[in-house]
């Protein structure tokens, strides 16, 4: 049974844990967002106090599995979910789901219309990678391909939309995928309308 609660900086052992899966939960996809544990502190205070959403899953065990943070911009209605990683053992188990609706609601609660997020794809995981996305860069959206577990798809299945890229944003061919959901308009209307 997966349990969600606050992270604290005063939670020596939790914000370790939480260091370490960091570091190990990007090592693949982005390795140079937080390549050791002082940059991955500096992540975790960054995103961890007043006017953030910091959140972590833990087991039974108070063992740590993953951990969501966020901020709010447009005078709270809008929040990005930056960042969301999960213990790579742990992956594949509704762990990151449970993290996501749990910061939803805590985005709810606060008064939060709109959530964003960008996913890079820094390593070629998709096939808007190594490539030259100007000047049809929505053809290129519209055909989007996962090629390698990139994370758009599992975000997509929890509702978020792709609303944007930024070509070479990590680099030549590197693009940074920009996804959002809407906690204001019932899924279905924004099915119906396009």
């Amino acid at each position: 049974m997966v349990q969600i609660r606050d992270l604290s900086l005063q939670d020596e052992a939790a914000v370790e844990a939480v260091a370490r899966i960091l570091i190990a939960g990007f090592a693949a996809s982005s390795p140079t967002s937080w390549p050791d544990r002082d940059s991955a502190l500096e992540e975790i205070r960054e995103n961890t106090g007043d006017g953030f959403i910091s959140r972590i899953a833990i087991d039974e065990q108070n063992s740590v599995l993953g951990w969501i943070a966020g901020s709010s911009a447009y005078h709270g209605r809008v929040w990005e979910l930056h960042p969301l990683v999960v213990d790579p053992v742990c992956q594949g188990r509704g762990v990151g789901a449970a993290l996501v609706r749990d910061f939803e609601e805590q985005v709810r609660q606060r008064g939060g219309l709109t959530i964003t997020l960008g996913s890079d794809d820094e390593t070629g995981r998709t096939s808007l990678a190594g490539i030259n996305l100007f000047p049809n860069i929505w053809e290129h959206v519209a055909r989007i391909k996962n090629l390698k577990r990139h994370p758009y798809e599992f975000y997509q299945k929890l509702g978020y939309r792709i609303i944007g890229v930024i070509p070479d944003a990590n680099g030549p061919g590197k693009p940074d995928i920009l996804l959002g959901k809407s906690l204001y308009w019932p899924e279905q209307e924004y099915n119906k309308k396009g």
